[in-house]
């Protein structure tokens, strides 16, 4: 057979590597680490973008764009631009057939300048008297016919952004046409209503009117968008003005599409659009600051284009329950900061999307959350940084990814027994089968191996060790400002134990008024707990039962807190505070501390905060113990607590 290889086109790579996200990952937990959420900690990410990449931008890049772009069409113009150009025409018109009257002495030219004098000053009703007006001036005839055009082509364009250019030179079988499209236009959204639209009625509908949508709708439902968006302009722009103008406008409006025998199907239309889209911003008023005038037309694309503004504004804060990044609209984006914004974007979904997808983000309910996946790597993240922390050099301590976990060789090896964990001894494997005769027949190398034949090197016997790190969960360490490191500290020395000493039995106990066991799932998403009280009675009950559930592993107890215990668990199971400390308090804490001492547990004590009572207490319990007390900063915590617990494993 012929096999012949190429590039692979249908979809994506099979073969390609996953996405790497681990370094957006590890960017989510420097956040995470220091007390973010996970939801708060990933878009945090997006807003500054990819870690690393090149030319691309986060969102809050694009919010600067997307708000310097407001600023920007608010000082364009101002909404009465239309109105003005209207009032200066119809004064030129009235202007030019008074030249035309004055020469003439007859009645007839008298009363032609008594009626212009008593023209009422709003300029519909003005232009609305002049319709049936027999102008004597030709100037002043073409003039107005102006005037009427503008008004036309204007009021049109904001419907239709494409009319404008259709009816620049009118004649009566281009607005015949607009006519019917209109018409055919309301008839296809009524079938639509009624479940009877389909695509090839669109198509039928675009092949003959398409030129009049510059926009180049692939269906109904986006030819509905384009028009809503842009009504719903035309009543912002309206809802912007004075009460004044909006009267004169609305009536300039109304007059015009009357003349032009469209009300009747611009209501219809209206109508439809608006039921359609009652989402949309329909008579919220926005304010422009420019001085230039701005026709109808382009004033109600510039509310057109700030209504887009202000609602990708508000999709790319991110900052509403629930938010995703599916929520931005890549057309809206493409509108607004053109393609390669589109880009950005689309390589920023990607980051939250491969982080689901991996496995190191779930949402659950609505609720983002870390998964186990995630809080490994993040532990490693926060050992790595305790790691890079201490003097490698004076502990001598490396990396060696080679290295087994249990104890080093002895140099001998023992039969294979089932359940054994140490490495195979190839060599005495082999000779044990060969000398049992289980060379293969016919000279080959081949050997036959019975289970019999197995041995196991043997290694130094690795004590193993029961570790309790007690964790003060109260309100006062986000007062002190010292949780995060706290969390870290926790995430550290969970990892360590993982990777380094799996036979270790280890237990992470937070407390506040109560204390309850940490799972490492969720030690990454902790908080602290807005409660009164430092339940460390509690806390030491729960670490003495996983001591004496591992009574042959070698205790070792680590205490970080901030605060001298103010409550103790009652004989009811409810917690007890009271501050300053009740001598019961105190008793009954110190009493548990006998009860580790008396376990062989060496309680090392890490004391956040330099408060007199804080320090009595821990020197009390160095001396009943016989324990060491730590008075590390936040930021060196993480190296204290590792440090110490190594330094404990390896003397034993």
């Amino acid at each position: 057979m012929a096999y012949r290889y190429g590039e692979y086109h249908d979809g994506p790579d099979p073969l390609a590597p996953p996405y790497d996200v681990r370094a957006a990952l590890d960017e989510m937990g420097d956040a995470i680490l220091s007390g973010s959420t996970p939801v708060h900690a990933l878009r945090d990410l997006l807003k500054r973008g990819l870690p690393g990449a090149q030319d691309r931008r986060g969102l809050d890049d694009m919010l600067r764009e997307v708000r310097r772009r407001r600023r920007d069409l608010r000082e364009r113009g101002r909404l009465d631009g239309t109105l003005e150009k209207a009032r200066a025409l119809l004064d030129k018109a009235i202007g030019q057939e008074r030249a035309e009257l004055f020469p003439d002495p007859s009645d007839d030219a008298r009363m032609r300048e008594a009626g212009l004098d008593a023209l009422p000053d709003d300029t519909a009703s003005a232009i609305q008297e002049l319709s049936t007006y027999d102008w004597r001036s030709g100037a002043a005839r073409q003039t107005f016919e102006e005037l009427r055009g503008l008004l036309r082509r204007e009021v049109l364009d904001t419907q239709f952004r494409g009319l404008r250019d259709a009816l620049a030179n009118p004649d009566p079988e281009a607005m015949e046409r607009v006519r019917q499209m209109m018409a055919d236009l309301n008839d296809m959204l009524d079938r639509d209503a009624r479940g009877q639209h389909t695509q090839a009625d669109f198509a039928a509908f675009m092949d003959k009117y398409g030129d009049l949508f510059p926009e180049k709708p692939r269906n109904l439902e986006e030819l509905v968008d384009i028009l809503a968006r842009r009504a719903a302009a035309t009543q912002r722009m309206l809802a912007s003005m004075t009460p004044r103008q909006r009267e004169e406008l609305s009536n300039l409006i109304n007059q015009t599409l009357e003349q032009a025998g469209l009300s009747d199907q611009m209501r219809r239309l209206g109508e439809a659009l608006y039921a359609r889209r009652p989402d949309l911003a329909w008579n919220a008023p926005e304010r422009l600051t420019g001085e230039e005038p701005l026709g109808m037309g382009d004033a109600v694309t510039a509310l057109e284009e700030l209504a887009d503004l202000t609602q990708l504004e508000t999709a790319l804060r991110q900052d509403y329950p629930g938010a995703r990044l599916d929520d931005v609209d890549e057309a809206a984006v493409r509108r607004a900061l053109g393609r390669s914004a589109v880009d950005d974007l689309e390589a920023l979904k990607r980051i939250e999307r491969e982080l689901e997808e991996q496995g190191y983000l779930l949402r659950r309910r609505g609720k983002l959350e870390l998964t186990p996946k995630a809080v490994r790597r993040l532990g490693e993240t926060a050992l790595r940084r305790v790691f890079s922390s201490l003097d490698a050099g004076r502990r001598g301590d490396h990396d060696q990814h080679d290295a087994g976990s249990a104890g080093e060789l002895t140099g001998s090896s023992r039969p294979w027994r089932f359940g054994d964990e140490q490495p195979i001894d190839v060599v005495r494997t082999l000779v044990n089968g060969v000398r049992r005769g289980g060379v293969a027949s016919g000279g080959g190398a081949a050997v036959r191996l019975s289970v019999d034949d197995f041995e196991v090197a043997e290694t130094e016997r690795r004590t193993a060790a029961a570790v309790c790190l007690l964790v003060d969960l109260s309100y006062s360490m986000a007062l002190r400002g010292t949780w995060a490191a706290a969390k870290q500290t926790a995430l550290a020395l969970q990892a360590l134990v993982a990777s380094k000493f799996p036979q270790d039995a280890v237990q992470i106990i937070g407390f506040s008024n109560y204390a309850r066991v940490l799972q490492p799932d969720e030690l990454a998403g902790l908080d602290w707990d807005m409660v009164q009280g430092t339940n460390l009675h509690h806390a030491l009950l729960i670490a003495g039962r996983h001591l004496d559930r591992h009574p042959d592993f070698e205790p070792v107890v680590l205490v970080v807190t901030d605060g001298e215990p103010t409550a103790h668990l009652m004989r009811n199971g409810r917690s007890a505070f009271e501050w300053p400390p009740s001598h019961e308090t105190l008793e009954l804490t110190l009493a548990e501390i006998d009860k580790m001492t008396r376990r062989r547990a060496t309680l090392n004590v890490f004391m956040l905060a330099a408060d007199d009572r804080l320090k009595e207490f821990v020197d009390e319990v160095a001396r009943r113990n016989g324990g060491r007390v730590f008075s590390p900063s936040a930021e060196r915590l993480g190296e204290y607590v590792v440090s110490d617990f190594l330094r404990v494993r390896r003397a034993r």
